[in-house]
């Protein structure tokens, strides 16, 4: 019998980021409104609701600072496809809303030690 293929230990470390950071949001107050939306130009990690204000959140997960922090992996070319993404995701869902925010959340897991989340509001 063949073996079920192994997780991409990536995708796992970027999975348990985006929920520790969902949960970081809850706990503030937020409604979570939809999680990896996804079309063919790309991906909005979160996407949540606080009062009259929707905010797209890009989740960056790693396990170390060797490579840089990571909000710094969000490029200004990634901040211009996710304001093209919340476009879409309003169209698609028939909303608007008064306002309209761009956080970054960095997410820093070591050796099996409680994530370290720093949301960063209004980035972009």
């Amino acid at each position: 019998m063949p073996r079920a293929p192994r997780p991409d230990p990536r995708r796992v470390l970027g999975t348990s980021g985006e929920e520790a950071v969902a949960r970081w949001y809850e706990r503030a107050g937020y409604e979570v409104l939809d999680r990896n939306w996804r079309v063919r130009e790309g991906e909005l990690d979160l996407v949540l609701r606080t009062d009259r204000t929707i905010v797209f959140c890009e989740v960056k997960t790693r396990r170390g600072v060797g490579f840089g922090l990571p909000a710094e992996a969000v490029t200004f070319a990634k901040q211009r496809r996710l304001r093209g993404l919340a476009l879409r995701w309003l169209e698609a869902r028939g909303t608007h809303a008064a306002n309209l925010r761009f956080d970054v959340a960095s997410v820093l897991v070591a050796g099996g030690a409680e994530p370290v989340i720093e949301v960063i509001e209004g980035t972009f």
